[in-house]
């Protein structure tokens, strides 16, 4: 199937002829370097904008429950503040890098930029397992990493917020870690905490609701009725689970969700709700389902909509050709390869880039940040009712550059993002 397109690019952010897989870092260079070319800007803004400003390495000594001391190596980049303090979920996972943290950052700036948020980017984490960690173990690791870059952070000057590895619980030791150490509560140093200490209602939720909402924006964007669009979603995590929920309930037919034991598959339609999230019951999809298919093969389904809601890089040049969904809405970051994107391009296939599609982890976590500067909680309402605000407003700016310079959509957001982020340094000016 072929989305019936009005526009038929065959160019995408971040095409190359080199190898498949690349570093999130290089990968943000890419990205940037053509969104760049297609922009009258100074190359000197460019230039600046393929590194970050600071990034910081410590180590994180813990002592372990058998008395045992461990030492972990922790980083914090932070790309970009011109629009604002940085911004950026902490991980905990044993794959964590150097250079994995600085590209994520510079993601963070484009994502914050498409957005309109005053905030630039960062990402940071630590390299460990957290599967491998008890409770109190991570408790300490948590409070000691925090301790460690205690004097980067802050809520003018970096907001963490959970990422893989990582929940409103971390985020709530961060924040009293770092509010006994500063000898006053300090909410807003962190975004995604527990409403009980000044989290947002409505946060967790978010990313998965901004894909929804994306998702319904492309289907009326293509004259698409909602409820005779088929979904298959990849990943039934956080973001997963929360946009097939949405969906199904505005009436479209998810016909496949999975986790990593495998996908479930209903041609009929799945009842979203009475299939557990991760979060709800750990890799329990495959248990409720009659009609179990491997999750290469999701991705191949033929639907109108496919969501990859999981990991990066499940779309490559080795299964980008089998794609039959017209709209690919990323929900994970960065799903698609660079080659893959292309192929996809081609093939006339939308593609609606991760920048602004899970858009709403950010978004929600930037209204809890003026929740906690202001002391003055929102209800739920509020904050969803606030959220389809910023995204219809986001995806008007990415559409207008879509249909002007006809382009995908990923270069449209990146375009945005750069004008926006390009605008700034340019009012700012360069300190000597």
């Amino acid at each position: 199937m072929t989305a019936n397109s009005p526009h038929n690019p065959t160019t995408a952010v971040g095409s190359a002829d080199s190898s498949e897989f690349e570093s999130a870092l290089e990968t943000a260079r890419r990205q940037l370097t053509h969104a760049a070319s297609q922009l009258d800007i100074d190359s000197n803004i460019v230039e600046r904008l393929k590194y970050p400003a600071k990034i910081h390495e410590v180590t994180v000594p813990i002592e372990r429950d058998d008395g045992a001391v461990d030492v972990f190596i922790g980083y914090r980049a932070q790309h970009d503040s011109v629009r604002g303090p940085y911004k950026g979920g902490l991980r905990y996972h044993p794959d964590v890098t150097h250079d994995e943290c600085v590209g994520l950052a510079m993601w963070m700036t484009w994502k914050c930029a498409v957005m309109d948020l005053p905030f630039g980017g960062a990402k940071g984490g630590v390299v460990v397992n957290p599967k491998k960690l008890s409770a109190g173990e991570k408790e300490r690791l948590t409070r000691r990493f925090t301790e460690e870059i205690r004097s980067v952070i802050g809520p003018n000057r970096d907001v963490p917020a959970p990422d893989m590895g990582t929940d409103a619980q971390t985020m709530a030791w961060i924040m009293d870690a770092y509010s006994m150490q500063e000898d006053e509560t300090t909410p807003g140093v962190v975004t995604g905490k527990p409403p009980a200490v000044g989290g947002s209602e409505g946060r967790e939720e978010a990313p998965g609701r901004s894909v929804a909402i994306v998702t319904r924006l492309v289907c009326e964007y293509y004259d698409r009725q909602l409820e005779k669009t088929t979904v298959a979603i990849q990943g039934y995590g956080s973001v997963g689970a929360n946009a097939a929920r949405l969906l199904d309930e505005w009436g479209a037919t998810v016909v496949a969700i999975s986790d990593v034991n495998g996908a479930m598959y209903d041609p009929a339609g799945i009842d979203t709700a009475a299939v557990p999230s991760h979060d709800e019951e750990p890799e329990a999809v495959t248990k409720y389902a009659n009609n179990v298919i491997p999750n290469d093969e999701l991705l191949t389904l033929d639907v109108d909509v496919l969501i990859p809601a999981a990991l990066g890089n499940v779309i490559t040049k080795e299964n980008a050709e089998a794609i039959a969904a017209d709209f690919v809405v990323e929900g994970a970051n960065g799903p698609t390869t660079s080659t893959a994107d292309s192929i996809l391009a081609e093939r006339d296939i939308t593609v609606i880039p991760d920048i602004l599609a899970n858009a709403g982890g950010v978004t929600v976590s930037y209204f809890e940040w003026l929740q906690d500067i202001n002391r003055r909680a929102w209800s739920l309402e509020r904050v969803n009712d606030e959220l389809e605000v910023e995204m219809q407003a986001a995806w008007d700016a990415v559409r207008s550059e879509f249909e002007r310079r006809d382009i995908t959509w990923r270069d449209a957001a990146y375009i945005v993002a750069l004008s926006r982020i390009a605008e700034a340094h340019e009012a700012r000016g360069l300190w000597p």
